[in-house]
C-alpha cells in the first residue's frame, strides 16, 4: 500500500551490519509516501473551503455583527480550542478499530463540511458559538488520525520531511482560501453569505478525495513505521494505555512544552486584527492578510522539516518560537513602514513551518505505533487546551487595558515559556 515505505523496507536493499546500504536504499527510503500525498491532497481542498471563512470572519463578527474584543475572543478561543475535548476520543477510536484511521478523519471532515452552510442562518452570538464547536469538533476528530497516518507511512529518518510535504500542500489551500474570499467579496453583493456557500461546496470536495483516494488501512499497511516502533512495548489500545503513555519522560516533557508555549501564542485572528489596526487597512483588503502567513508558511514547510530531520527537531522548534516573539515585537514597535506587514506576516508563517509538522513528527518517535494516534492526540489536547486559554485571556486583556497592553503581556509570557521548555529538552537525544 505504501509504495516507499514497501521499497524502503525490502531484503534486497535492508542493510547488514557493517556493510554499506546500496544508494539506491537511500534514494527510496527518501520517496515520500503516497498516503502522505493523498492527505495533503484532502487537506489542500479543506483547507481552501476552511481559510476562506477564517479569513472573513474576524471582520464578520467585529465589524458585521459589532461583538467586542471579549467576544470574539470567546468565539475565536472556541473555533480554534474547542477540539481539544474531543481530540483524544478521535486518537482512540482511530486506534481501537485497527484500520479505521481514514473513517474517522473523514466522519471529522464531514462534520466539518455540514457547518459551512449554518454561517449563512446565524446572527447572534450563540448559534454561531454552537457552529464553530460542532466545525472544531470536526477538526478534532480528524487531527490525529491524519497525522497518524502521516506518521504510520513515513520512516523515521525521512518523518520530519513527510509533514512538511503535507503541512506545505495544506498551507497551499490556506493561500488560495483568502484569496478566493476576496474575489467573492468584490465580485457578490452578499459577500458573507457567498463565502459560506462556497466554502461548503469546496469542503464536500475534499471529502470526496479522502474517500477515493486516501489508503484506508492503519497499522496493517505500515510497513516502515515498525522500525520505528521495534523498540517499542506492544500496547492495547485503551484510554488507560494512552493516558499511560505520559509516564515516557520524553512524550510528557514534549506536551508540557507545547502547552506552557501554546497559553502565549496569539491567535491568528487577533494578529490580523492587530496589523489592521496598526495600518489602518481597509475592510476590503483584510481577508488578503493570511496570505501573508501562508505565502512563508508554504516555502518554508519542507526546508525546515528537512532542517529537524538532520539538525535537530527541537532546535527547529524553538527557532520556530523565537520568530513568533519577534514579530510580537514588530508589532509594538512605533516603526510604520511599508515593510512591517511583509515582515511580520513572514515570521509569522516561519513560526508555523517550524513547529506544526516538527512537533508531530518529534511526538511519533516517543509513541509506540498501536498508540500512535492516541499519543500525537496527547500533545495536540495540551496545546488545543492552551491556545484555547489565551484566546479568552488576551480578548480579555484587549478589552479592559488595551490592544498593545495584551500584547506585551503576551510576549513576555512567550518568552519566559521559551526560556523555560529550553532548560526541559524533551525530545530524544537522536532528534536534539
Amino acid at each position: 500500500m505504501y509504495v516507499a515505505d514497501s521499497r524502503a523496507s525490502t531484503p534486497a536493499t535492508a542493510s547488514v551490519e557493517g556493510t554499506a546500504r546500496p544508494a539506491t536504499a537511500g534514494r527510496y527510503r527518501s520517496t515520500i509516501a503516497p498516503t502522505v500525498l493523498a492527505l495533503g491532497t484532502v487537506s489542500l481542498v479543506t483547507d481552501v473551503s476552511s481559510e476562506m471563512v477564517t479569513a472573513v470572519l474576524p471582520l464578520y463578527l467585529v465589524a458585521g455583527l459589532g461583538l467586542s474584543p471579549l467576544g470574539f475572543g470567546l468565539l475565536d478561543g472556541v473555533y480554534n480550542g474547542f477540539s481539544a475535548v474531543v481530540r483524544l476520543a478521535g486518537g482512540h477510536l482511530a486506534d481501537r478499530g485497527g484500520g479505521r484511521h481514514k473513517w474517522v478523519a473523514g466522519a471529522g471532515y464531514a462534520l466539518s463540511a455540514l457547518c459551512k452552510p449554518l454561517l449563512l442562518v446565524a446572527h447572534s452570538l450563540t448559534p454561531i458559538g454552537l457552529i464553530l464547536a460542532a466545525d472544531r469538533t470536526g477538526k478534532g476528530l480528524r487531527t490525529a488520525p491524519r497525522d497518524a497516518l502521516i506518521s504510520l507511512s513515513s520512516t523515521p529518518e525521512t518523518r520530519g520531511r513527510a509533514f512538511g510535504v503535507h503541512r506545505a500542500m495544506d498551507t497551499a489551500g490556506a493561500l488560495l482560501g483568502p484569496l478566493a474570499a476576496f474575489l467573492i467579496l468584490r465580485a457578490t453583493v452578499d459577500g458573507y453569505d457567498a463565502v459560506f456557500t462556497v466554502s461548503f461546496c469546496v469542503a464536500v470536495l475534499g471529502v470526496l478525495v479522502l474517500v477515493l483516494f486516501v489508503p484506508g488501512g492503519g497499522r496493517a499497511g505500515t510497513a516502515a513505521s515498525t522500525t520505528a516502533s521495534t523498540t517499542s512495548p506492544i500496547a492495547r489500545p485503551t484510554l488507560r494505555a494512552a493516558l499511560a503513555l505520559l509516564a515516557d519522560r520524553d512524550l510528557r516533557r514534549l506536551t508540557v512544552c507545547a502547552l506552557l508555549l501554546g497559553l502565549a501564542t496569539v491567535s491568528d485572528s487577533f494578529v490580523y486584527l492587530l496589523l489592521q489596526r496598526r495600518l489602518g487597512v481597509p475592510d476590503r483588503w483584510f481577508a488578503l492578510l493570511p496570505l501573508g502567513t501562508a505565502a512563508a508558511f508554504l516555502l518554508l514547510a519542507v526546508p525546515l522539516g528537512r532542517l529537524a530531520d538532520r539538525w535537530g527537531r527541537w532546535r527547529v522548534f524553538l527557532t520556530g518560537h523565537g520568530a513568533l516573539l519577534l514579530a510580537y515585537a514588530l508589532l509594538l514597535t512605533s516603526w510604520h513602514g511599508t515593510a512591517l506587514p511583509y515582515a511580520v506576516l513572514a515570521l509569522h508563517g516561519t513560526f508555523y513551518a517550524a513547529t506544526d509538522g516538527v512537533l508531530m513528527a518529534a511526538a511519533s518517535d516517543s509513541v509506540p505505533e498501536t498508540l500512535r494516534s492516541s499519543g500525537l492526540a496527547l500533545v495536540q489536547t495540551g496545546q488545543a487546551a492552551a491556545r484555547f486559554a489565551c484566546s479568552l485571556g488576551f480578548g480579555a486583556a484587549w478589552t479592559l487595558w488595551g490592544d498593545r497592553t495584551a500584547l506585551s503581556v503576551s510576549a513576555v509570557a512567550l518568552a519566559v515559556c521559551a526560556v523555560y521548555a529550553l532548560t526541559l529538552r524533551p525530545f530524544r537525544k537522536a532528534t536534539a
